[in-house]
């Protein structure tokens, strides 16, 4: 893959976007995630064991879509169980914080897709406590940078 496209598909993998969601982040970019972000909204939830990653698509007749997330989804899991945070990196222009601790623990995480009837979500999860903080604080930059709304709190 050339640069351009890498740097491309990595400036859509974390951008969270909807037309549902008042004053969420709407990047400009869209297509190499393979559904049209417009159509979409993401979240970054925070877990007591980890957190999710989150996709719906906004009209649940729009099968095309909800296919297209569920295989970028799945690809996500797949990079970041191997420790490749490459497409944060890039999308943020730095390494977003907790990176580097989740690529050293990969082993003490664990990143599962589950399709959902809306869209699907990455499930990360960890019983280890370092890893656990480590999760938290890339989700909360998520969160922050995307402008989603999400609590930055874990439910109790």
């Amino acid at each position: 893959m050339n640069h351009l496209a890498a740097f491309t598909a990595a400036c859509l993998l974390c951008a969270p976007v909807s037309t549902a969601g008042a004053g969420q982040h709407h990047p400009p970019l869209a297509g190499a995630m393979g559904f049209d972000q417009e159509k979409t909204t993401h979240h970054f939830r925070l877990l007591p064991t980890g957190g999710s990653i989150d996709v719906d698509v906004n009209d649940r007749a729009d099968h095309a879509t909800l296919h297209a997330v569920h295989a970028h989804l799945e690809e996500i899991a797949d990079e970041f169980s191997k420790g490749t945070f490459d497409k944060p990196l890039a999308t943020h222009g730095e390494p977003p914080p907790g990176t580097a601790a989740m690529r050293a623990l990969k082993d003490r995480l664990e990143y599962v897709f589950e399709a959902t009837a809306a869209g699907g979500r990455v499930r990360i999860t960890t019983r280890d406590g370092e890893a656990l903080a480590a999760v938290h604080e890339f989700l909360r930059y998520q969160i922050r940078e995307h402008h989603t709304g999400d609590p930055l709190t874990v439910p109790r």
